[in-house]
């Protein structure tokens, strides 16, 4: 139920606020419903599906000491990470989550590989959870070929480094330092002996960000280590653990792939026009708010499906929605589609929202993206 800032209320206003809690419930009921169980995967190479649209994986190859992860809807977990390996060398596992293809397993309705010359964005959002008593990095994994590959190792790894944690360093050497994204990577140049590795490094912990993949894929144009006709392959993302690693999380994560100007080809949003604004009216009180967000679609054809990606600022945590389906409740979140609403009509609106908690100074998510292509804030 949305609270009111007065205590007193008339019986019509009660009944709207009943009715509102009604919807509320029903919509958190249908997203309850529609989520999988937890599955828990202990085999080495072990993978499961979630979302319907992307891998789980456990990818444990580098120790032969047990390894558990479990998968939820919107990512997974590390609930065991026995033994350790030198911290000079290899990692002892990737567990990760992905879309695309990865030694022949391919991600359901992935339109990955796809040659960088065709895609115009490649948007992805993640939300991970840290802990100390370990040594490791938080990493995405994006993979570029210059065949549409399937299996095996592709020619070039670009690894994002959003944390890490002991002593332990990328491939190679420092080149560089960089600004992708908007953000501030020191630059490492290398090769594993089986693939070059571009890796990207945050001076500083990155909890959650939305971003979008081809920025990092033409740094590896520009620094000659691929070509515009070569192919993404695959957007991954989790941990490599040297030591440990138990309570290690994603808790959400997104990955698109638009190929063309309209920004189509993205396999859970079908394709249409995404010129579009977003309207983010609140009501604010100590400890709390509502979020009454309002898309637009400003193209010329209708929107069949869709997600909005935004982060909420630092402290913020949604506690229900309505209209929605939401990736996460803090951090990184992606809003998508109900069965009753999937059509956006050129022109048209389509609405959804949330209540949640904040800690300190309220603020609005600084910017919005659907189906992979930026909105502007009304």
């Amino acid at each position: 139920m949305r609270p009111s800032p007065h205590h007193a209320r008339s019986a019509r206003g009660l009944l709207g606020a009943l009715l509102t809690s009604l919807v509320s419930l029903a919509a958190l009921l249908t997203t309850a419903s529609a989520a999988q169980a937890d599955t828990t995967i202990c085999q080495p190479f072990g993978t499961t599906t979630i979302q319907g649209r992307y891998v789980v994986q456990n990818n444990r190859w580098g120790t032969s000491a047990a390894q558990c992860i479990t998968a939820t809807d919107s990512g997974f977990r590390i609930t065991q990470a026995d033994g350790s390996v030198p911290t000079n060398g290899a990692p002892k596992s990737y567990p990760s989550v992905y879309n695309g293809c990865h030694y022949t397993n391919c991600s359901p309705g992935t339109n990955l590989p796809a040659q960088l010359s065709a895609v115009s964005t490649a948007p992805s959002s993640i939300s991970y959870s840290y802990v100390n008593d370990a040594v490791y990095d938080a990493a995405y994994d994006i993979w570029l070929d210059p065949t549409p590959r399937t299996d095996g190792v592709n020619r070039t790894e670009i690894m994002i480094w959003f944390n890490k944690v002991g002593s332990i360093q990328p491939i190679g050497s420092p080149v560089s330092n960089a600004s992708v994204g908007g953000r501030d990577w020191q630059v490492w140049s290398g090769n594993n002996g089986s693939n070059d590795v571009l890796s990207f490094v945050a001076p500083s912990a990155v909890t959650s960000w939305s971003f979008d993949v081809m920025d990092f894929a033409r740094q590896a144009v520009s620094r000659g280590l691929a070509q515009n006709n070569w192919y993404l392959t695959s957007v991954q993302a989790g941990f490599e653990p040297w030591q440990n690693g138990a309570g290690l999380a994603v808790n959400s994560f997104s990955s698109a792939v638009n190929t063309g100007s309209s920004g189509g080809g993205n396999p859970g949003n079908p394709g249409g026009s995404t010129a579009c604004k977003v309207a983010y009216a609140t009501n604010v009180w100590q400890g709390g708010f509502t979020a009454d967000v309002t898309i637009t679609n400003t193209g010329s054809s209708p929107v069949s499906g869709w997600q909005l990606a935004f982060t909420l600022p630092s402290g913020q945590r949604i506690t229900n929605a309505w209209n929605a389906n939401l990736s996460s409740f803090s951090g990184a979140v992606t809003a998508s589609n109900m069965s009753h609403n999937a059509q956006i009509a050129a022109g048209g609106q389509v609405s959804f929202g949330f209540q949640g908690t904040t800690d300190g100074a309220f603020a609005k998510p600084s910017g919005y993206n659907l189906n992979g292509t930026a909105c502007t804030a009304v």
